[in-house]
């Protein structure tokens, strides 16, 4: 039987594929159980940036309705399935690195939720988001409503979740959905720039630029800040912060080890 996700590392950068390409991807049980277990992996000090990406035609189509194995498509999703689609995408949401969404074709409803617990999200010129959930008199129950809102404000987000469209690639951009648009041609490629530049990083440094991005949007302002400086006089001690100084005073590149 065929993975419904492939993991493929090179180097410092971790791939992730969603692998049903003739089902557009569409996520099925198996694919969650795949997909909590490729996060397990990506946890390997060894890998420094995770990818998500897709198979196929497309990112990712959403949630499989007729593989919940409670009734088909006509019961809709189970609740074992939003549960564990929850469950997923907060570890991934959480993971200590980078995590960069890969988007081409289609990137809609559990795609998008999918997408949108990334830190990351490009996209190919031609790639279509969207919600959808509306058209199917069903609500987003993978944290859409919630991430969509944080990410580009509640007056865009509930235009994009009631009217259940597809929206462009450099719209999306626009609206701030998307963080960057590569030509169709250089995708890959492109993708790949990016995850090998943000490898050769400190590790260490990245981490705590997550973490504390993730706790600005929560923690009053004085506390924040606080927070951050903490961090920062704490860094100062690491292997990292004394490898980049050096490498800078010796006009070299550095090379961090995360420590």
């Amino acid at each position: 039987m065929t993975a419904t996700v492939e993991c493929l590392a090179d180097g410092s950068v971790f791939s992730v594929y969603l692998n049903r390409p003739d089902k557009l991807n569409a996520i099925s049980s198996g694919m969650l159980d795949a997909l909590e277990a490729a996060v397990d992996e990506a946890r390997a000090e060894k890998y420094r940036v995770v990818v998500i990406r897709g198979r196929g035609r497309a990112f990712c189509a959403g949630g499989d309705l007729g593989s919940n194995g409670h009734g088909g498509a006509s019961a809709g999703p189970s609740a074992s399935m939003l549960e564990r689609s929850n469950e997923v995408f907060a570890a991934l949401e959480v993971l200590p690195k980078p995590v960069i969404a890969a988007l081409h074709g289609t990137a809609c409803a559990g795609g998008l939720e999918l997408a949108l617990s990334c830190d990351l999200i490009v996209a190919a010129n031609s790639a279509k988001l969207g919600d959808m959930h509306a058209n199917f008199g069903l609500l987003p129950g993978a944290g859409g409503t919630y991430r969509l809102s944080r990410r580009i404000g509640p007056a865009k987000a509930k235009y994009l979740m009631f009217t259940g469209e597809l929206f462009g690639a450099a719209e999306m951009a626009q609206a701030g959905l998307v963080d960057q648009v590569y030509p169709d041609a250089d995708f890959d490629a492109s993708v790949d720039a990016l995850a090998r530049r943000i490898a050769g990083k400190s590790p260490l440094g990245i981490a705590q630029m997550k973490h504390l991005a993730v706790e600005a949007s929560t923690l009053p302002r004085e506390e924040g800040l606080a927070s951050a400086l903490e961090a920062a006089l704490r860094y100062r001690h690491s292997a990292d912060y004394a490898e980049g100084l050096r490498a800078f005073a010796e006009k070299r590149a550095p090379r961090f080890e995360g420590r």
